[in-house]
């Protein structure tokens, strides 16, 4: 089995709680909160871990923020490796409404990188993956950043024969698609693929078609396109796939968490030789059991394997 590095460059710790209801003006007393290490690649190296995998997360951290964030992630038995940085590691806040059971997602913008920071860090991860490797880059990047670093980190993990498997957004990732850079698989959701696209995406053929351009033009080897309800598109140069999940309406309880879980089980599934096409189906299964979990909250083994077979695999 191929070793896994996931990479954050923001990390956050994750709050999540209720109120009965939520209005502007008086305060809201809220229920007790929970608190769960959180950021892209740290999502996906969770996920990896309760669906019985292991991979190593490469965090960067900073302040008291950041050292609570190790804590949380040292008593999930999650393997880390941190990269220390300027600044206070930052938090985010999810607040349910009673009343509603809508969901209220508040993101602080993370500490400013320097390029003296970008570079030691592209540095810590060569040192940090393994040869043969399969690396996720996943997550908002800090400010500071520059938008060409997933093009910096591919052609430093060059150096290793790594797999590169990004999942980024905003000007990183149109960056990555003005250019021709190559990575193992890139991934997106349905609304940020229609503002790459400049157009609706109704039809899964649509997403295909624009998913194909990007393989044609080498953005990436293998593109994913998640169509939130309707599952995932996967396009290669081998072919097209979607891969549909059947959840129950009623069963949604919150959809933070199921990209990181799709990209989880997706990944442990390549790292052990699996096919890209099961691999898709393990990643749809996973993001499906995700939205019926509360919270930050992610998927687990046992509904993952139970939501696999109701899984609807096609070709485009």
């Amino acid at each position: 089995m191929a070793d896994i590095l996931t990479i954050t460059l923001n990390p956050t710790v994750d709050l999540s709680t209720q109120v009965p209801e939520i209005i502007a003006g008086p305060k809201l007393r809220c229920e007790t909160p929970v608190a769960d290490p959180g950021g892209g690649g740290i999502n996906v190296a969770r996920a990896i871990k309760f669906l019985g995998g292991q991979s190593t997360a490469f965090i960067a951290t900073g302040g008291e923020t950041g050292a609570r964030l190790l804590r949380l992630l040292a008593a999930e038995h999650v393997r880390f490796t941190a990269f220390s940085v300027t600044g206070d590691t930052r938090q985010s806040i999810a607040v349910t409404d009673g009343s509603t059971g809508e969901q209220y997602r508040f993101v602080m913008p993370g500490p400013v990188w320097n390029a003296a920071m970008v570079g030691d860090a592209l540095h810590a991860i060569e040192a940090a993956v393994s040869e043969d490797g399969l690396v996720v880059l996943s997550g908002s990047q800090p400010p500071g950043v520059p938008l060409d670093f997933p093009a910096r980190l591919h052609r430093a993990l060059a150096r290793k024969n790594c797999r590169l498997f990004v999942d980024t957004s905003g000007a990183p990732l149109h960056a990555l698609t003005k250019s021709a850079v190559g990575p193992f698989v890139l991934r997106m959701d349905d609304v940020e693929a229609e503002d790459l696209a400049d157009r609706p995406l109704l039809k899964r053929a649509d997403t295909a078609d624009f998913a194909s351009d990007l393989v044609a033009r080498g953005v990436a080897q293998n593109v994913i396109i998640a169509r939130g309800s309707d599952g995932s598109t996967l396009v290669n140069k081998d072919g097209r796939w979607h891969c549909s999940r059947a959840v129950d309406p009623a069963r949604v309880v919150s959809a933070v968490g199921a990209g990181d879980s799709f990209v989880g089980a997706f990944c442990m599934a390549v790292a052990r030789g699996e096919s890209l096409v099961h691999a898709l189906s393990m990643g749809t299964a996973a993001a499906s059991a995700a939205v019926t979990t509360a919270g930050t909250q992610l998927c687990n083994a046992e509904d993952v394997m139970a939501m696999l077979p109701d899984c609807d695999l096609s070709e485009i």
